[in-house]
């Protein structure tokens, strides 16, 4: 529907594409306002190099306006993180990103693929469940609150195949 209204309006839907090196300092940006604690733009150039490291970045027009980062090992992949700008959040883009960046694993033969969660991320959680993702595990204080307390993670898991 939303592409529908799109194309009578003229207005084009966001595209998910493989990130680049020079994307590094934009992601870092978007990674900080987002988490507690946020990676710098030399951590995201160095997963943008690394080959096991799949970095997917959505795109409105030629402004990046989120990403999804994963970490593959053999037949199996962890999230490691996956951003929305607060100015476009709210708006249903995370889901198509998120199945975007898994068909991409699936299409290098991830079977498997893991997150943690913060427990009471009740957005984060219901994007994840709506995907197919199950919670398998829990760590107690696993996330850090800048000047709060310690904060439970879940982890999920969903099978590609």
């Amino acid at each position: 529907m939303r592409g529908l209204i799109a194309r009578l309006f003229g207005a084009t839907p966001p595209t998910v594409e493989a990130a680049v090196v020079g994307d590094a300092r934009r992601l870092a940006q978007m990674h900080g306002a987002s988490f507690h604690r946020g990676w710098g733009t030399a951590e995201f150039e160095q997963l943008l190099i690394d080959r096991n490291v799949l970095v997917h970045r959505l795109c409105e027009k030629r402004t990046i306006i989120g990403f999804a980062v994963s970490r593959r090992a053999a037949d199996e992949a962890e999230i490691l993180s996956i951003a929305i700008d607060a100015r476009y959040r709210g708006r249903g883009l995370s889901r198509p990103l998120l199945l975007s960046h898994l068909g991409h694993l699936a299409g290098l033969g991830v079977i498997r693929v893991f997150l943690e969660v913060e427990e009471n991320n009740a957005p984060a959680r219901r994007l994840y469940e709506h995907a197919g993702f199950a919670v398998v595990g829990r760590r107690e204080r696993y996330y850090r609150a800048a000047h709060g307390p310690a904060l439970n993670a879940l982890v999920m898991r969903r099978d590609l195949s």
